[in-house]
């Protein structure tokens, strides 16, 4: 078996793309952990190649038999979603490395929307405080307050996170950092899922639960902002 030591994906439109640097670094410096000093050097030969035209979401990877790309188109851009939370052990070996769980946090994903019709699937540290979501990272409101998880907690540094907590700086709205179990989540002001493809996703239902309109949500500006941050390759 061929197992994904180290993965990374981003969205490219129209030759754009959002913290590709970040990208390289995060894919580069687990790479280079897993023993292969040139993905780097490969990342950057291979960006250059990309058609400046379309929506693509390609996908970088090292496995036991070196490193390769797959150039995808990328899928529909999702809106507002629905979460459910996962209740069983933590599927997660290595939740600061993107690759090697990602087969079983799809398997995961899958089993939450055959259940209950879920986008995504929240999933808790041992301590059962809330760290991340299968494909996507965690941004709360309270108030005029953004939050995240604790940095010092097991999950995987997101680069959509890290740009919009920028973002949030920029603008002068506070940032702090936040232990939350799921439960606490359900009765914040807002909740969005992050990630490269879909930017900022703000959850509407839990479970099987009724849909929340989410009337004031401020996602739909946020999400403008953060994609002007994409710069051409």
């Amino acid at each position: 078996m061929n197992a994904v030591l180290v993965a990374d994906s981003f969205l490219v439109d129209t030759g754009k793309v959002r913290g590709l640097d970040r990208h390289r670094e995060r894919f580069a410096g687990s790479c280079a952990v897993a023993g292969e000093p040139e993905a780097a050097t490969y990342f950057s030969d291979q960006v250059g190649r990309f058609p400046g035209f379309g929506r693509w979401f390609p996908r970088f990877e090292l496995n036991q038999s070196g490193l390769s790309v797959q150039l995808r188109p990328a899928p529909p851009q999702g809106g507002r979603i629905r979460v459910a939370v996962h209740s069983g052990p933590d599927p997660r070996t290595q939740p600061r490395v993107k690759g090697p769980d990602l087969e079983a946090l799809g398997a995961l994903k899958a089993e939450a929307a055959a259940d209950c019709g879920a986008d995504e699937i929240l999933l808790m540290d041992h301590e059962g405080i809330a760290v991340e979501a299968a494909y996507s990272a965690l941004a709360w409101w309270e108030g005029d307050v953004l939050h995240f998880p604790q940095s010092g907690r097991a999950f995987l540094p997101s680069v959509t996170a890290a740009l919009l907590r920028e973002l949030a700086e920029t603008r002068g709205v506070e940032v702090v950092e936040s232990a939350r179990r799921p439960e606490e989540l359900a009765e914040v002001d807002e909740l969005w899922l992050l990630n490269a493809l879909h930017g900022i996703r703000p959850v509407h239902a839990w479970h099987d639960g009724p849909i929340d309109p989410l009337p004031a949500s401020a996602a739909d500006d946020w999400q403008r902002a953060l994609t002007a941050l994409a710069c051409p390759i």
